[in-house]
């Protein structure tokens, strides 16, 4: 099988790329990444020099290079690539339109042309918007995106099912819940926390640190997408959810407590536009259609992804400094 993995030198692309060689080796991965800020090739440096793997740097905005990639005879084409960072999409959403649902049209038109046997969009449980403090989103939940990232990914979403209803293209929607672990762009809630941590540095907690989220590792998100990959049925959404409700003030007393640290370290400021209070997740249908669960507990998670940040201070000590500061000062510095 021949896979294009867009969005595969971010964060939980590579990842997925990593676990789909270590269970599929034969499988070929073509990689199409802009290598935007969130984008890092050493995400994958241990792999970059095997056969069955192939960078491309490119848009997938850009419809002539997704053309010419797709000539190559993709079979499976799984969507990472996104714009996803909140606080950015308030200040600027244009990158997000583009990237976000202009480039999933690119990439859904090629896909048509090239006649791939599956298309998987990797979505998020932000499309549907807040929740109260009962209750789960389900598949059939309606869209209410409250930020300008959450709406380009809801736009998408609907794009990709557009195509499965008109033309018949065999798409597959995923929409999971807050993800972490290695690998992670550290301006993301629990890198950041973690590293700040680490170099005891404070902690931004926004409002009152009571907004609950669902907590997923990435290696469970990528098995999922791999499952439904597989064997998922096309024209279908799949929630992908830790069963992990956590608020921000609990995840964080859980990094400080990994790490030796005091809770002093953590500052709360000003809350941010449309904050969500609550995400969480049905995930009966893949339980019940593919048999998936979660492998990891909130704690062992969390145990190894602090470990990891400890492990490799060289990762991401060089991203957060230069643009990346200057853009923490802006967003944290004066609240």
């Amino acid at each position: 099988m021949k896979i294009l993995v867009t969005g595969g030198a971010g964060f939980i692309g590579s990842n997925f790329i990593r676990y789909i060689h270590g269970k599929y080796p034969a499988y070929q991965v073509i990689n199409l990444d802009k290598l935007t800020y969130a984008g890092n090739l050493e995400n994958l440096e241990d792999i970059s020099g095997h056969s069955f793997y192939r960078f491309i740097k490119g848009d997938i905005a850009d419809a002539s290079l997704v053309r010419q990639v797709l000539e190559e005879g993709i079979d499976v084409l799984v969507n990472f690539a996104a714009e996803s960072h909140v606080d950015r999409s308030i200040e600027d959403a244009s990158s997000f339109i583009r990237t976000n649902i202009l480039g999933t049209q690119v990439l859904l038109e090629a896909s048509k042309q090239h006649k791939v046997d599956r298309f998987v969009q990797v979505s998020t449980d932000e499309v549907y918007g807040s929740l109260g403090p009962e209750g789960l989103f389900t598949e059939e939940s309606s869209l209410h995106p409250n930020s300008p990232y959450s709406a380009s990914k809801a736009g998408a979403d609907h794009l990709v099912g557009a195509f499965y209803e008109t033309f018949k293209l065999p798409v597959i929607i995923t929409r999971a819940s807050n993800n972490y672990g290695p690998y992670q762009f550290p301006e993301k809630f629990i890198p950041l926390f973690i590293t700040n941590a680490i170099a005891d540095e404070s902690l931004p907690l926004y409002g009152d640190g009571l907004n609950v989220r669902d907590w997923l590792h990435v290696e469970d998100h990528c098995a999922a997408i791999s499952l439904i990959l597989h064997q998922g049925k096309e024209g279908e959404v799949y929630n992908i959810g830790g069963n992990c409700e956590k608020s921000n003030l609990e995840v964080s007393q859980s990094i400080l407590n990994e790490l030796n640290k005091p809770e002093s370290l953590m500052r709360f400021v000003k809350d941010r536009p449309g904050h969500d209070r609550r995400y969480a997740l049905d995930t009966s249908k893949i339980n019940q259609e593919l048999g998936w669960q979660p492998a990891r507990s909130f704690e062992g998670g969390i145990r190894q992804t602090v470990a990891w940040y400890l492990e490799n201070t060289s990762w991401w000590e060089k991203i957060k400094s230069g643009e990346y500061r200057q853009y923490y000062q802006r967003m944290y510095g004066n609240r």
